[in-house]
């Protein structure tokens, strides 16, 4: 079963696509998610980056606060998942460079 052919869950796609500012993306965030859900998904995404940087897992878990199972899902990703985190942090970094 692909999840993203779920009605809700394309519902929930274009919902995103939609928002313009970081401002509306604050908001819709903060009312459809948990503020722990945020801090973990903020928390895997920073994982990302520190692999992507070639942290060992100590460090990683350490300023992250992240679990060594967590830091192991989420290079497992990176590695062998659907490119999404290798697209968003490229994304970031061209932002910054700008």
């Amino acid at each position: 079963m692909n999840i993203f052919e779920e009605n809700h869950t394309k519902m929930f796609l274009k919902s995103i696509l939609t928002l313009k500012t970081e401002e509306e993306v604050m908001a819709f965030l903060e009312d459809i998610m948990t503020t722990k859900e945020i801090l973990d998904i903020s928390q895997r995404l920073a994982v990302a980056k520190m692999l992507r940087e070639k942290e060992v897992y100590s460090k990683i878990s350490k300023e992250t606060g992240a679990s060594s199972a967590t830091i192991s899902r989420v290079n497992r990703c990176c590695l062998y998942g659907a490119g999404g985190y290798k697209t968003v942090l490229d994304r970031l970094d061209n932002l910054e460079d700008k």
